[in-house]
């Protein structure tokens, strides 16, 4: 925020709502005016405000665009911030008691957001019609002064020729699609041009496979399975059953519109040294790959790949991503959390009890909150609506920190039938309820409304579960990247809890735990340190040596799959004592030294086993070559030089019994009763 002293204008919109001047001067400090119609009769009191530079909020959002025209008419430098008081708290069957909320949602528009990145699509609008009748031949009439038109038919019937070739037409069957609004590149079996001569039906020549085409934007007539994941989320790939002439129309519209540049945001900033996905061809954490919706993740080597184009923004990578190689960028997730920080001090300051956060989006929350305050008993006065851009970018830093500032509860606020797949913020939110339990603060205390009712979702506020209230909430300013972020708010959690217990027991796949490790198998071969992306496992260049940081690990299973001991087991945790300490050594050894040149190189006791393992049992270290064991405790360079001093014959083994084929086991049994293989 700015550094000059904020001022606040509050209208009471007509007198419909109450104002609590007390609780705002409480909660948002610096001036306050009032006023009852700021936006008519009183209008000259904001424009009075705009002569002075300090930051200027307006508790008002719906008529935003008339003071800033006004404010543009008058050109003033002010800065302006609008926020709505109204419809989430002044209109409300609890609006009386609603004053601490509507600092707590001043204070908190207050706060700046960083800029948004943005990828930019360009589309010269070259357009494939995929469909399978005459629907697909007139769309393509329709659009063709407007775009430039290829139409194809997947498997046509009997379909009558068009009376001039104002574009080609075409049959074929799309095997195979990728890519987005200006870039689409389909792999298509069957494909053959309509002949010139085609009479009372189209006749097509001879048909072709492995054909490959480009284009900026497909329009799929044709009824069949969509050609892309999340087909309804890919920009550019519009979709329309032919049978339905509304929806045919529709697509025919939107499609006219896909001509020139575009811009979207970057939902998500990806850090590739930060991925645990393999080490080693060895496969880990694979949660991103199973929740992208669009296909817009893939695997990448010892790292994924997000496709920043196709990405819809569902942010369910970032959600689950324990690492924070993934991490949402509309906003970042430490500006998006210094929001809830202020929303809920703020709310306490001015003399909120038991608040309650509401994370919903705006395209369905917005209208819900909007309905159940015109229409409804409005919000409960503890409850402190937060927009999200989407609730699946939530992650487990985001719900901690809530209960660490001081909430008693948090919803989610989703469609009856959601936009995107929920099941990961399903089990973010199930960890983080058992987190929460398992420090006192109270059981199934986060909750997902899935509801397009805005009085099934009353309903559910006021039927909501309240915890107990942290004795002592948190401070702490988030700052800086995802995972740190994680780590502190965490911490902060178990010093905010009402019951502190050092640890908190998880399900298997929770990003969270320790490792079991068997020491007495562990080699120290490090090939654990090797295989960690995170660096919880770490060795010492000056001794054999094994440590471990919990705080750290997200549980990706890499260490146990490459552990050639196999004495490597995930033991998925919150352990807040191991979280404040840092690395730990698991085992440790004093390192064998070469027998012949004392160099250190190897551990004691892997030196040791190897010789226990050979020494006699093997032809090379038995009888009178039982001296030979000597070159094992010696390091790399004199042991050649041993070996080569005297005279290792490699062929010296003893001869091994001749390969038994069947016949050689049937003539055995035969001759004697006998089976060779037990002589």
């Amino acid at each position: 925020m700015s550094g000059a002293d904020p001022r606040l204008i509050v209208c009471s919109c007509e007198k419909t709502m109450p104002l609590d001047e007390a609780a705002l001067a409480k909660g948002c400090g610096g001036k306050i005016s009032r006023a009852d119609q700021l936006c008519g009769a009183q209008l000259e009191t904001f424009r009075t405000a705009l002569g002075i530079a300090a930051p200027l909020t307006i508790a008002c959002t719906q008529e935003a665009p008339l003071f800033s025209e006004v404010a543009d008419e008058m050109g003033a430098a002010t800065p302006l911030t609008f926020v709505n008081i109204r419809e989430t708290g002044g209109w409300s069957k609890n609006a009386a008691q609603a004053g601490p909320k509507a600092a707590a949602l001043i204070a908190a528009a207050r706060e700046d957001m960083p800029p948004i990145s943005l990828v930019t699509l360009e589309s010269q609008g070259v357009i494939l019609i995929y469909g399978r009748d005459e629907s697909a031949i007139e769309a393509g009439r329709r659009l063709a002064d407007r775009l430039d038109v290829t139409v194809m038919l997947s498997r046509p019937a009997e379909i009558t020729p068009p009376r001039t070739r104002d574009f080609p037409v075409l049959k074929g069957h799309v095997r195979n699609a990728k890519g987005y609004l200006g870039a689409f590149e389909l792999s298509i079996d069957e494909t053959a041009l309509a002949a010139p001569s085609s009479r009372d039906k189209l006749v097509f020549g001879n048909a072709a496979n492995g054909a490959t085409s480009t284009c900026d934007i497909i329009l799929d007539l044709t009824g069949y399975a969509p050609l892309f994941p999340a087909s309804e989320l890919r920009p550019g790939y519009l979709r329309a059953d032919p049978r339905d002439p509304a929806q045919v129309e529709k697509a025919i519209q939107d499609a006219a519109t896909f001509v020139g540049t575009f811009d979207k945001p970057r939902y998500i900033t990806f850090t590739e040294t930060l991925c645990a996905h393999s080490r080693s061809k060895i496969t880990g954490c694979v949660r991103c790959l199973d929740l992208c919706p669009t296909g817009a993740i893939t695997p990448n080597g010892d790292h994924v790949a997000i496709d920043a184009n196709i990405c819809a923004g569902c942010g369910a990578c970032a959600s689950v991503c324990p690492t924070g190689a993934a991490a949402y960028a509309l906003p970042a997730t430490d500006a998006l959390m210094r929001r809830l920080r202020t929303l809920l001090r703020t709310y306490t300051q001015a003399g909120g009890l038991n608040p309650h956060v509401l994370l919903h989006d705006g395209e369905h929350g917005d209208p819900m909150i909007d309905a159940l305050a015109r229409f409804g008993d409005g919000l409960p006065a503890n409850v402190l609506p937060l927009r999200v851009n989407e609730i699946t970018q939530v992650g487990y830093e985001m719900l901690a920190a809530a209960f660490a500032y001081g909430a008693t509860g948090v919803a989610l606020l989703a469609r009856h039938k959601p936009k995107h797949d929920m099941s990961g913020l399903a089990g973010v939110v199930a960890t983080t309820n058992t987190i929460v339990a398992g420090l006192g603060f109270g059981a199934d205390l986060i909750r997902i409304i899935e509801t397009d009712d805005p009085d099934a979702l009353r309903a559910a506020l006021d039927s909501a579960p309240i915890g107990t209230v942290s004795p002592k909430p948190a401070a702490f300013v988030p700052a800086g990247a995802k995972r740190p972020v994680l780590e502190t708010a965490f911490r902060e959690l178990h010093l905010a809890a009402p019951a502190p217990v050092a640890v908190v027991p998880l399900s298997r796949g929770a990003p969270f735990g320790g490792l079991n490790i068997n020491i007495d198998g562990c080699t120290l071969c490090h090939s654990c340190v090797t295989a960690c992306p995170t660096g919880a496992l770490g060795d010492n260049p000056d001794r054999p040596t094994l440590k471990y940081t919990e705080s750290i690990c997200v549980q990706c299973g890499l260490c146990e799959a490459t552990c050639p001991e196999k004495v490597i087991a995930l033991e998925p945790r919150l352990d807040f004592e191991a979280w404040a300490q840092p690395a730990r050594v698991v085992k440790e050894e004093e390192p064998f030294h070469c027998i012949a040149c004392h160099a250190p190189f190897g551990t004691k006791s892997t030196i040791e086993k190897i010789v226990s393992k050979l020494s006699e049992k093997h032809w090379m270290f038995s009888g009178d070559n039982a001296k030979r064991i000597d070159v094992v405790r010696m390091c790399d360079k004199c042991r050649v030089e041993a070996v080569i001093n005297e005279s290792f014959d490699p062929h010296g083994a003893p001869q091994r019994p001749p390969i038994m084929t069947t016949e050689d086991y049937l003539r055995a049994r035969d001759k004697d009763g006998s089976d060779p293989a037990n002589a």
